[in-house]
């Protein structure tokens, strides 16, 4: 802070000097000699170099010149030239430090903000985020009835991991346009992604059971449904949904072969064996038919990856812990989509705990723990009950993590969300 002071009043005195030396200067040779007024001196000889007067009638007029004032026009103009060197030495600096709070930027010269940004991974890239969505807000206040407009900001909500506000924007745009199949399957995705748990049941699956009744074929609402059954423990339901789905994809596309390998997952959870020798550029083998006695199979014990954590709070920070505050242990992608690919949520009071991820704790199939060899685990305690972080979160990340690990990983929440 000393040496941008130090620079500041460099900078200010080059810039004083601009106006201030012409200033100066012509006041310092407003006058001649004596006082004699150099305009009325030139005259006098260009007169005498003319002959127009005498050598004697010079003389004359100049001793008279001599011991006149300066004219009252140079004393006035002396003075204007003072008073404005003075005003312009005094308002320029006085204007610059009354206005720098209202235009400028007092925080930018704050060490802590510098730390803070350049710790963050997402910092410029957010603040373009951020720009974007303010901007669609404000034109969305002016033409609210935009249902496009609203499922585009509902889109970037969720590619943020605000999915409350995905939720209430993907409303907006379903209220706008209720009629519109995929606006109904994303805001019940939306709706999903906000509850508790993440689970595509009630209100969204009922939803998307209406789409479906319109729309036999609508591929999201497909997928979907397949991940409300997997979720639920009906594999065999799963499995037939993403049956459903395969023939409508090109045969080679890589979602595709993620929908098999999702249905081929679904098969061994529920004991079903897959076809000794699939056709080779597949297309899709029949959903297999479960017996009438046969009761959805209960979800398996996870045979991936097992991140045991043991989650505890810096002392230093308790005291700002509220009653009713949410804890969020998660792990995410190192280099990949920001949804969890397994998180659990459970109150803040329970701390200090020990729990395990695995690949059960995700929301969609095709991304789990066992899909990324290094990823980002954390412990978040929100007051909001928001899964996306909020200033004044309390919160560890770790970087690195090697999903094979085995030994326990202890995580100290030990800092604040800016």
């Amino acid at each position: 802070m000393t040496t941008f002071l130090i620079l500041a009043a460099v900078m200010l005195a080059v810039a004083l000097a601009f106006p201030l030396i012409p200033l100066l200067r012509k006041r310092n040779s407003g006058g001649g000699a004596a006082g004699v007024d150099p305009r009325r001196l030139k005259a006098l000889r260009d007169a005498l170099a003319a002959g127009v007067i005498d050598e004697a009638e010079f003389k004359a007029k100049q001793a008279a010149m001599g011991e006149m004032p300066a004219s009252a026009t140079v004393r006035q103009g002396n003075r204007v030239g003072l008073w404005a060197a003075m005003a312009v030495a005094v308002l320029m600096p006085l204007g610059a430090i009354l206005l720098y709070p209202d235009i400028g930027e007092p925080d930018a010269m704050d060490p802590q903000r510098w730390v803070q940004q350049s710790a963050s991974p997402e910092h410029e890239a957010g603040v373009d985020m951020d720009q974007a969505v303010a901007g669609l807000v404000a034109k969305l206040e002016a033409n609210p009835d935009n249902a496009e407009g609203w499922a585009l900001l509902g889109r970037a909500y969720q590619s943020m991991g605000k999915f409350a506000e995905s939720r209430d924007a993907m409303k907006r745009a379903h209220d706008l346009m209720p009629d519109n199949h995929d606006l109904t399957v994303e805001y019940a995705q939306a709706l999903a992604l906000a509850s508790e748990g993440r689970r595509i049941a009630g209100e969204p699956r009922q939803m998307l059971e209406a789409v479906l009744k319109d729309d036999p074929d609508h591929q999201r609402a497909l997928w979907l449904i397949g991940i409300s059954d997997y979720q639920a423990g009906n594999f065999v339901a799963a499995i037939a949904a993403w049956n459903r789905l395969l023939p409508a994809l090109p045969a080679q596309s890589d979602i595709a072969e993620s929908v098999r390998a999702q249905i081929a997952e679904a098969q061994k959870l529920a004991g079903i064996e897959p076809p000794a020798s699939p056709p080779a550029a597949a297309m899709p083998m029949p959903a297999p038919e479960a017996p009438e006695t046969q009761a959805p199979a209960a979800p398996a014990a996870s045979s991936g990856p097992q991140l045991t954590l043991r989650v505890s709070l810096d002392p230093s920070l308790a005291s700002q812990v509220k009653p009713d505050a949410v804890l969020f242990v998660f792990a995410r992608a190192e280099n990949g989509p920001p949804m969890p690919l397994a998180i659990q949520r459970i109150a803040a009071s329970e701390l200090p705990t020990t729990l395990v991820l695995d690949d059960s704790m995700g929301m969609i199939p095709a991304m789990k723990l066992s899909g990324f060899p290094k990823v980002v685990v954390g412990a978040r305690i929100s007051a909001s009950g928001n899964a996306s972080a909020q200033p004044g979160d309390l919160q560890i990340l770790v970087s690195g993590v090697d999903t094979a690990r085995k030994e326990p990983l202890d995580l100290i929440i030990n800092s604040v969300v800016p």
